[in-house]
């Protein structure tokens, strides 16, 4: 599953380090100067940043989150593609890198910015802009995205290109988005007498339906929540959204959690584990002990974003048939993200314009590269799950049309989810140190019957009142 563990495993924190390897792309993934006839130095372009690449112009462009061997389907697409593009721009060369370490880990990832050493075109996560920008990486990209160089532009949800701008101006391009909602175990739900088409839409309704899923016994737990690993202040912020709340006040300086709704969010949380015994006996759970849970039927529900679903299939053995997705309880809004590209500061326009050519092959064309949806069903790669799915208007309906035509999973199981799309919030400034934070609350709230809610609350605000004074 492409983009989501790439996701998943920065935000967890918790990784187990990779050596990073770099891969030139094969002799069919560029072609090289002595047989291109443009001579032997890059350029050649129009020096006006709105002009489409010129396909006589001739650059090198290195581009990170290549593939590596072990996806072996995703990476024979990578070299489709390249194929593809060089048909157009036969004098881009790309130089494709398997970075696990860069992709994955927050260090590495850190360090790299700091050495000024990403490749021309890098992978980010959309909350890393501000980490990005502080360290003067990225290149502001607003002259040259329009609908000459990015035919689909008017068709992105703005909400998603929002997401990677700053004062106005544009620093990346999309690759996927997400948004969170409640996953449900279909078998467990239908052996409790509950609906499986038709998941909670409010908590109470999580709670009645997480103690009957828990009255069948044999270890099941009716619904799941994260305390570690950064993860349980992930989703206590999910949780907080969804009924309306927020961790972090509009200003970006102060902690909002602490009031009515968090105290709603906090005191549900503790009565489905103490009173209702509706959340399971073992605690302390992060990314990935969730997924492991529903997938061997022993968890009826937890927040989700969609591509756990294909995780689940691919990684745990899981089959797609056994799960269902509708919007999170509360609806008020939830919680979004997503990643994308950026382009290295310093490099010339003419490698900023075969940057956004190669993106918008790749990553922003309805039908190609990302979006052609046979070739995934032809690969053997999930087709099907509700996201990424930014795009609007005509290019909704034709890429929606053909997720059905080639799904590989009954996507009517997510039709409550994908009828019923829930507003985004983006996460909060400092993210993961709010997260780690809030994971306090969370573990409080989980282990400890005797949990004194106003406390726990009240530490974590001065806590995050700390992280958020030294931006």
């Amino acid at each position: 599953m492409r983009s989501a563990r790439f996701r998943r495993t920065r935000r967890a924190s918790a990784v187990t380090l990779v050596s990073a390897l770099t891969l030139t792309a094969l002799a069919a993934c560029g072609t090289s100067s002595s047989n291109n006839g443009s001579g032997g130095s890059e350029g050649g372009g129009s020096s006006d940043p709105t002009a489409p690449l010129d396909p006589k112009t001739k650059v090198t462009l290195t581009i990170d989150c290549m593939p590596p061997a072990a996806k072996a389907a995703e990476l024979k697409e990578w070299k489709e593609d390249v194929a593809e593009f060089n048909k157009t721009y036969p004098n881009v060369t790309i130089e494709g890198r398997s970075t696990p370490g860069q992709c994955l880990e927050p260090p590495r990832f850190t360090a790299m910015l700091k050495a000024k050493s990403q490749p021309d075109v890098f992978y980010t996560y959309f909350t890393d802009l501000p980490q990005v920008l502080s360290e003067d990486g990225a290149a502001d990209i607003s002259a040259y995205v329009n609908d000459k160089t990015v035919p689909l532009l008017k068709d992105i949800d703005p909400n998603v290109l929002n997401s990677l701008k700053q004062d106005g101006k544009l620093y990346g391009l999309p690759t996927s988005n997400y948004t969170m909602g409640l996953l449900v175990n279909r078998k467990l739900f239908t052996q409790a007498g509950l609906d499986p088409d038709a998941p909670p839409r409010t908590w109470d309704e999580v709670r009645t339906a997480a103690k009957k899923i828990a009255g069948l016994g044999n270890g099941i737990a009716g619904f799941g929540e994260y305390s570690a690993g950064n993860t349980g202040g992930w989703h206590f912020t999910a949780q907080m959204y969804s009924v309306g709340g927020d961790v972090v006040d509009a200003s970006g300086k102060k902690a909002a959690f602490n009031n009515e709704l968090g105290k709603q969010v906090a005191k549900n949380l503790h009565a489905m584990r103490w009173e209702d015994d509706s959340m399971g006996k073992t605690q302390l759970l992060q990314w990935g002990d969730l997924q492991k849970q529903i997938a061997t039927d022993k968890l009826g529900m937890f927040l989700a974003a969609p591509d756990d679903i294909a995780y689940m299939v691919q990684q745990l053995g899981a089959k797609y048939e056994n799960f269902g997705m509708g919007p999170i309880p509360g609806a008020k809004n939830t919680l979004a993200g997503g990643n994308n590209y950026m382009i290295k500061k310093g490099i010339s326009g003419d490698k900023i314009k075969a940057a956004i050519a190669w993106l918008n092959f790749k990553n922003l064309t309805v039908g190609k590269g990302q979006f052609d949806w046979a070739r995934t069903k032809r690969d053997a790669l999930p087709v099907g799950v509700p996201q990424p799915n930014f795009w609007l208007n005509d290019s909704k309906a034709k890429d929606d049309a053909a997720r059905v035509a080639h799904a590989t999973m009954p996507v009517a199981n997510f039709k409550a989810f994908m009828d019923n799309p829930v507003a985004g919030k983006a996460e909060p400034p400092k993210a993961q140190e709010v997260y780690k934070v809030l994971d306090n609350v969370m573990s409080g709230l989980l282990t400890n019957k005797d949990a004194d809610i106003d406390k726990l609350l009240a530490t974590a605000e001065t806590q995050v009142n700390q992280v958020l004074a030294q931006q």
